[in-house]
């Protein structure tokens, strides 16, 4: 059991190692080595939660191996015992992202004085400190501020900002923008030596269009790199020995650019930093999938030389970074590094899944309550379907999932557009499938079986707690919409054989599919938007016959889409899309809007209509990965020609395309 001082935040020493079977773990070389005047600093790294703390799949209403903070725990126990001087820290995005997030948001609430599961869990482990993810605000300031109030430890955030000053160091940040704390560290000759360590938190400054209607009025947000350029002189002259920074950005481009999401890159190259600690991408650093990124080292974990890391997401792995400190005269100095992450779980040959470690009993007991509330709460019946729904075969046709949500808002949008100067304008609606593999694996796709619907399916089908909007876009418009939306694919060669279909950097949540018009995607021409929304190729022409009721859409022509707040406030960078367009703010959620109409129609029949389709092209196929589990409604695709070739990478089944 590790050894803890007080848990207040002026001097204390860092998490020690352990009693209980320290003999059986053997200390990192960096504390069995460390001489007189040097310690061993370890820091932990959680990232991307969303309140995935019991290894349970709320979706699927079964335990799950890959997920879970309650076996990270495990090896927070381990990494604590290998150290001489430890910090646990969370990287954000750990309030929103599963059932029991929603269960305690929309139906238990947090009143003074409650306190929310994730952060219990949290407070059971002893974390240190954590900074903000943007899922952070999707419940609203007022429930955010009530669950950060129950934690045992501090939350930091420098650019989310309620007035906002002439220079960042005088804005008055919504919660404390850094702290520096006063520790205690252990030398290699077990001298005690006082060291200041400086934490700063960072959030993308997107929330700003993700979460508008929680956020417009209330606060603002500052560039993620020029705001850390103005406060780290400023700790450093507050004596802070080391900065470490809780960077909920991603690893991007290296260039800066103003406002940019994902900014980690150009962050660790201002002077004064120590360490680094990523996320919001629900990847893994180090590993090869940074190869080739410009100023890091994928290898060796370091961003422009300086040590850093990404856990995973849904508590899958557990990040590490490890500091060899020099004490000179009063002043700590890093003298080498090394960064690494540990898994929870790992994938077998045959698609199966091992567990790599057990839960911690006493973060389970510390949810143990909620847990079981939001299982009866996914459990509740609100209809039945006739057919499946699944999102095997949602990136290459037209699905039953995706299909039943854009039904959903079609019905709701046409309601409130009743008695309004919309009425009569054609309505259309955008929906994307959010469950389609990917990052998320080969286990990650929505599969409700025909029969009953419950709340828990319903969050299957559609993922986020988002709300309900509709916007009003032109012809021209909603031809770039569809554009944007075709980079999922790559560009094929006519007469080519077995090409790779998917665009890996394109998210599945970006591929929206509108319902209301027919169109087809020719693969043959190149994408016309890069990765971030940027025009690469001007005048390319992937949609083509393009028509509503039959006749070929005009560039004149006038559209209400049915979509979500993420969607019409900009987010994924859509023509159309950005808030000026914006004709209708609902009070609803789109899973409330999804729940209304299944009520309302008893049984639901959730055939596609495939109104959208490849372009044919002769002497063409393409190779395309979904789960394993696709082959059972293989026999029931229409419209695309499609059989079994073998299996892809990390548990994937890969399919053959005939185009």
């Amino acid at each position: 059991m590790s050894l803890r001082s007080t848990t207040s935040l002026g001097r204390r020493t860092f998490l020690t190692g352990s009693i209980a079977g320290a003999s059986l773990i053997a200390l990192h070389p960096f504390s069995a080595n460390a001489a007189t005047n040097q310690a061993h600093l370890r820091i932990m790294e959680t990232t991307d939660l969303h309140v995935h703390v019991f290894p349970y799949d709320y979706y699927s209403d079964k335990p799950r191996d890959t997920v879970g903070l309650a076996r990270t725990a495990a090896h927070i126990g381990d990494i604590r015992a290998e150290a001489t001087n430890s910090m646990l820290l969370d990287n954000g995005d750990f309030l929103q992202g599963n059932p029991m997030g929603d269960y305690i948001a929309y139906e238990r609430g947090m009143k003074e004085g409650d306190i929310h599961p994730v952060i219990a869990a949290m407070n059971t482990l002893g974390f240190d400190a954590s900074t903000l993810g943007n899922h952070e605000f999707n419940y609203g300031l007022d429930f955010l501020m009530k669950s950060l109030a129950g934690a045992d430890f501090p939350f930091l955030s420098a650019n989310v900002v309620k007035n906002m000053g002439a220079t960042p160091t005088g804005d008055d940040t919504l919660i404390k923008p850094y702290m520096i704390l006063d520790r205690t560290v252990t030398d290699g000759d077990g001298v005690e030596h006082p060291i200041k360590v400086g934490l700063i938190g960072f959030v993308p400054p997107q929330i700003m269009t993700w979460d508008r209607r929680h956020l417009e009025g209330k606060v603002t947000t500052r560039d993620i790199v020029d705001t850390a350029r103005a406060y780290i002189p400023q700790m450093k002259e507050e004596g802070a020995d080391i900065i470490i920074v809780l960077s909920h950005s991603g690893i991007g481009s290296a260039n800066h650019s103003d406002g940019m999401e994902n900014a980690s890159v150009p962050l660790a190259a201002l002077d004064g930093l120590d360490a680094i600690l990523t996320g919001h991408s629900h990847l893994v650093f180090p590993s090869s999938t940074y190869d080739g990124y410009a100023a890091v080292d994928a290898a060796k974990g370091t961003i422009h030389g300086k040590p850093a890391v990404m856990g995973g997401f849904w508590g899958s792995h557990l990040g590490v970074i490890d500091l060899l400190l020099e004490r000179s005269g009063n002043e700590w100095q890093v003298v080498t590094n090394s960064s690494e992450v540990r898994p929870i779980s790992k994938r077998n040959e045959d698609r199966s899944i091992t567990a790599l470690v057990e839960s911690d009993q006493a973060v389970l007991d510390s949810v143990e309550q909620e847990h079981t509330e939001t299982l009866a709460y996914i459990r509740r019946a609100v209809g039945k379907t006739s057919a499946p729904l699944h999102s095997y075969f949602a990136l290459v046709a037209d699905d039953p999932s995706v299909q039943i949500v854009s039904i959903a808002q079609k019905w709701y949008i046409e309601e409130m557009m009743k008695g309004t100067e919309y009425e009569g304008i054609p309505i259309l609606s955008a929906a994307a499938p959010f469950k389609a593999g990917g990052r998320g694996g080969a286990e990650y796709y929505t599969d409700v079986p025909a029969g009953d619907v419950a709340i828990k399916n319903v969050a299957d089908l559609y993922l986020y707690p988002n709300i309900a909007r509709a916007v009003l876009i032109d012809g021209a418009q909603l031809r770039g919409w569809l554009e944007r939306s075709a980079g999922m694919f790559n560009q094929i060669e006519p007469g080519k054989a077995d090409q790779v279909l998917l665009n890996p950097d394109f998210p599945s949540y970006n591929f929206d599919v509108i319902d209301g018009v027919s169109y087809q995607i020719d693969l043959s021409q190149p994408m016309m938007f890069n990765r971030d929304g940027d025009v690469i190729n001007q005048g390319t022409k992937r949609i083509v016959n393009l028509t509503f009721n039959g006749a070929p859409v005009t560039d004149d022509m006038k559209f209400v889409v049915a979509t979500n707040n993420y969607r019409a406030g900009g987010g994924g960078h859509f023509p159309g899309t950005g808030g000026e367009t914006t004709i209708f703010e609902g009070p609803d959620t789109n899973r409330d809007v999804i729940v209304r109409y299944i009520v309302e129609q008893g049984t639901i029949n959730p055939t596609a209509d495939g109104n959208w389709s490849f372009k044919p092209l002769d002497g063409t196929s393409v190779l395309f990965d979904t789960g394993p589990k696709a082959t059972d409604y293989l026999d029931d695709l229409e419209g695309i020609s499609m059989e079994e070739a073998g299996d892809g990478p990390d548990g994937f089944a890969r399919f053959r395309i005939s185009l």
